[in-house]
């Protein structure tokens, strides 16, 4: 089974993974440099340990050691027992779930895997990652085939977009694109017919769109930032410009409620 080691001082260097896990421009740069990232909650630990992540090590309280007991027992990796209140100290927030993981940080999936599907999202250098785990969750749950993100994306394996997601980024197949992709080329390439959600007087209905597919057609879907769209290149890049129908004076939608109704109306 693994180790179990009870710690009662916030300062042990063992501890040093769950250090100021609200601090997210620190903790994007300790993770990348360790090659880790954190999972929090017993589910989601449970998932990215299905999923084949290695852990490097788990932070505690004990009441979450029976609970565990079974993912645990096959595991060479120490256990961390702490009070809920240094668990608080050590990592900045209230752990309310009492339970988190550091795990080996590995890519899983090529982006020619994620365009072997026949349903994909594609997110253009948004930055919340609260929107990033939705959209993974959407994609996930509406049964599309997987999700690229811009070289500049928010990272859907940040301890926020994991929680938010529910764990399903260990599930869906997702991978990051280089800087400078042609995105038009590599879509196209690929035999997508590419969608854009874009605000534009020249956009079509989401309805019109969904109207428009034939069986046959693979299609991607892009979505760009939380506050400016997609860039120009991208817009250029796809084959519809589509907008979902609002009323009441609201223009758009959040990423992710968009990305949920197209998920939807799409699939």
């Amino acid at each position: 089974m693994a180790t179990v080691i009870s710690i009662d001082n916030s300062e042990d260097p063992r501890l040093a993974d769950y250090v100021g896990l609200r601090e997210a421009t620190l903790r994007r740069l300790l993770e990348t440099e360790r090659g880790v990232f954190i999972a929090e909650g017993s589910k989601v630990i449970r998932r990215a340990l299905e999923a084949g992540y290695a852990p490097r090590s788990f932070l505690l309280a004990e009441r979450w050691l029976a609970e565990l007991a079974d993912v645990l027992e096959p595991l060479d990796a120490p256990v961390y027992v702490v009070s809920e209140e240094l668990a608080e100290r050590v990592t900045g927030f209230h752990v309310h779930r009492g339970a988190l993981a550091s795990l080996h940080r590995t890519a899983r999936h090529e982006v020619g895997d994620v365009l072997a599907g026949r349903r994909v999202m594609v997110l253009q250098d948004l930055v919340d990652h609260t929107n990033v785990g939705a959209i993974a969750r959407n994609a996930a749950g509406l049964g599309w085939d997987g999700m690229l993100v811009s070289a500049r994306c928010a990272d859907p394996l940040y301890r926020r977009s994991i929680k938010v997601s529910m764990g399903t980024v260990f599930s869906l197949p997702w991978a990051r694109l280089t800087d400078g992709t042609d995105i038009g080329a590599l879509l196209h390439g690929a035999g997508f017919r590419v969608a854009a959600l874009v605000l534009s007087p020249d956009a079509m209905s989401l309805g019109e769109f969904s109207a428009s597919l034939s069986p046959d057609d693979r299609l991607a879907v892009l979505l760009g930032t939380e506050g400016h769209g997609l860039t120009a290149d991208w817009v250029a890049a796809a084959d519809a410009l589509v907008q979902i129908p609002m009323r009441a004076g609201v223009d758009s939608l959040n990423v992710a409620a968009a990305s949920a109704i197209a998920g939807y109306a799409l699939a």
